[in-house]
């Protein structure tokens, strides 16, 4: 573990001496809140050293989100490996955040369109570097064919591990089916590319004491800004009103149904691998959905 009363000190000079560093739990990592002997707060994430490219990730993904204006994020100030604790870390400024409300609903739906504008490069899918979907690794690349990006960035590596941690040839073999005629879904619908947090379940939106809008724990890349919006409505939990305003907002196509199921897939299949359980029997329904059976 990370001595932070010798480390910050050492890595950014005397002015960070840490009067009180706490623990906060933490899925995958371990979490830290930072209190400096001046009262400044900073939120921090460790792990092994290992962890340190997702954390790498993570903070490029976080300035990426920060450029456009569009959404706050957490500011970030450093990141790297302690190797006297070969302990990997992200430390990030801190905020004071609370679940997203209904009454910051649409707020939060026109800050997300505005993001899903704002990306740099409109005609190519994917980001500059590999990054990571919670834990997962997520390829990127650049690529002009979304369709093309999706099934083999995304949908086929899942696929692929998802076969070796045991799930269904049968569902796997009819899933590789429907990839075959995927571009049908793509017939009349060629999305511009948009910026995509690329995780965004409620827990990572909220608001901070202000009332901005804030998104952490990003997975970026540009892709379909559909994507996005089936990630949210696959887990729930934003204000009702949310959907409506970004549905209204957004310029839904018409025919998004019928490729929500293929983007919900995506992390359906990222969380069997991960967690196995009853996630199994979630992807096969998406796949029925999928091929019409």
């Amino acid at each position: 573990m990370i001595d932070w009363s010798t480390y910050l000190p050492a890595l950014f000079g005397h002015a960070t001496q840490v009067a009180e560093a706490t623990a906060l739990g933490g899925q995958f990592d371990r979490h830290w809140r930072l209190t400096l002997q001046d009262g400044t707060r900073w939120f921090a994430k460790t792990a092994p050293a290992a962890a340190a490219d997702r954390f790498a990730a993570e903070a490029d993904g976080l300035s990426a989100l920060a450029q456009t204006g569009a959404v706050r994020v957490p500011e970030v100030i450093a990141h790297g490996v302690d190797a006297d604790s070969d302990t990997a870390y992200l430390i990030l400024t801190w905020l004071d955040l609370r679940p997203l409300s209904a009454a910051r609903a649409e707020a939060a739906a026109r800050a997300l369109v505005a993001l899903h504008e704002a990306a740099p490069f409109p005609d190519r899918f994917g980001w500059h570097r590999d990054n990571y979907l919670g834990a997962t690794p997520q390829q990127n690349g650049w690529e002009p064919n979304w369709a093309h990006f999706f099934v083999t960035r995304r949908i086929k590596p899942q696929l692929s591990w998802a076969k070796r941690n045991g799930f269904s040839r049968d569902a796997a073999a009819r899933l590789e089916e429907a990839l075959e005629g995927l571009p049908a879904l793509f017939l009349e619908y060629a999305p511009r590319a948009a910026l995509l947090h690329g995780d965004l379940w409620y827990g990572n939106i909220a608001e901070s004491a202000t009332g901005e809008v804030v998104l952490i724990d990003p997975a970026v890349h540009q892709g379909d800004h559909e994507s996005e919006l089936a990630m949210m409505e696959l887990f729930g939990g934003f204000p009702p009103a949310f959907y409506a305003a970004y549905r209204k907002l957004s310029g839904l196509h018409r025919d998004y149904e019928r490729r929500k199921p293929l983007y919900a897939l995506y992390h359906i299949l990222n969380h069997f691998n991960l967690f196995g359980g009853g996630y199994a029997r979630e992807a096969e329904r998406l796949i029925a959905r999928l091929t019409g059976g």
